[in-house]
């Protein structure tokens, strides 16, 4: 009962969304078109008819993609692009129901001003229309590809002083999936390696959904080369596909450690850090019960958490840095008069890059996955390399 209700959680902002795209569709079509109640032809309204069809449909599709009994029916790419299209079909009705109208209505406030005023609005209502999809088409076959390094300097008072500048890479949210192939996920390995970073990372989201080739991105991550190891931790993604097992047993056959509530005390001169990972914390519930348990005094603690959110749970623990992914930074991001307009920030305050609470630190990564829609606007995937600095 409580694996149904987690499905049905988890697939409802989808259908939210998609369903309100039939309005979405009605109202652009309606503008677009020039529609009157009045002065609509049959022509006119059997298209209208049509998008908001269309777009229900793309709603009820997009849920029933949820459910695995009804994927396993399509070929293994059509789950996820097809929730992707259908997604971006309501992003872009939301723009349309939101932006034209209002260009529409000033248009008619200035009908009395000049011809140039007029022809102004009437191309920014046209740019309402052709400026959404040029965007996401940028988001899908630009920048969701435009994969890089970014390098994080971590500062601490007390770290102890064998520790300052050792190096820490990494890979989160892979979702190795149709939206991202074996290739690109090399790509972003042989990146991680050429930092000749001291530990390897990976935090969680290795696959997407059950169909996803598991073993497939455990062989292309076994080739991560750092001289203390290979860890990782958990993510939600492996939950709902029920591989956490799996996941487990294939990357220690493959050199890559996934810390389960467990910890890896790692020795660099005279100093330790203790490296602890627990697996995606559940909304709702208490966050990391147990962790406590993992802090070894004398050493430098690191916690290792799919999800942000647990960051002040983890920060009045003693773990004086958290390393986190989960939220793509956002995935699609938009800055407007300085308003940061970004999903994440719904769920979670830590959303991408570092962040502090007293003296202690989490970084979040954007990853290198797409997940819904195979797009990224303003947060391009990463492989981050973070460097321990004394102060």
């Amino acid at each position: 009962m409580e694996e149904v209700q987690d499905r049905l959680l988890r697939a409802l902002p989808d259908f939210l969304v998609l369903v309100v795209s039939l309005l979405g569709q009605t109202v652009g079509w309606v503008w677009l078109l020039g529609w009157r109640a009045a002065r609509a032809g049959r022509k006119t309204k059997l298209v209208m008819v049509a998008a908001g069809v269309l777009s229900l449909a793309s709603a009820v599709f997009a849920f029933l993609l949820r459910f695995d009994r009804f994927a396993r029916h399509f070929p293994l790419w059509w789950p996820s692009w097809g929730r992707g299209l259908a997604i971006t079909w309501a992003l872009l009705s939301l723009c349309w129901l939101v932006g034209y109208p209002v260009l529409w209505i000033g248009s008619r406030m200035h009908r009395g001003h000049s011809p140039a005023r007029r022809l102004f609005f009437k191309t920014a209502c046209t740019a309402v229309l052709a400026v959404p999809p040029a965007v996401v088409g940028y988001g899908v076959f630009i920048e969701r590809h435009q994969l890089l390094l970014r390098e994080q300097k971590l500062e601490f008072p007390d770290l102890p002083p064998d520790l300052d500048g050792l190096r820490l890479v990494q890979l989160s949210d892979i979702h190795l999936s149709p939206f991202l192939s074996l290739d690109e996920l090399r790509r972003a390995v042989d990146m991680a390696n050429e930092t000749r970073a001291h530990l390897a990372l990976v935090t969680g989201d290795l696959i997407t959904t059950s169909r996803d080739s598991l073993d497939g991105c455990l062989d292309v991550l076994s080739g991560l080369r750092a001289e203390a190891g290979v860890f990782g931790c958990m993510g939600n993604h492996e939950i709902y596909a029920g591989a956490e097992d799996h996941a487990e047993s294939g990357g220690a056959r493959r050199g890559l450690r996934f810390l389960r509530l467990s910890s890896a005390p790692l020795r660099f001169g005279n100093a330790v850090l203790n490296l602890a990972g627990v697996d995606y914390q559940r909304l709702r519930r208490p966050y990391l019960v147990g962790a406590e348990k993992l802090v070894m005094p004398g050493a430098f603690n690191v916690l290792l958490s799919h999800n942000p959110d647990v960051f002040p749970v983890a920060a009045r623990q003693g773990y004086p840095l958290t390393i986190a992914g989960h939220t793509h930074g956002g995935q699609i991001r938009v800055e407007i008069l300085n308003m940061d307009l970004n999903p994440g920030l719904y769920y979670t305050p830590f959303v991408d890059g570092i962040y502090r609470r007293g003296p202690a630190a989490i970084f979040v990564s954007r990853g290198i996955g797409t997940i819904a829609i195979p797009a990224r606007i303003g947060a391009p995937p990463e492989v981050a390399l973070l460097r321990l600095c004394r102060t």
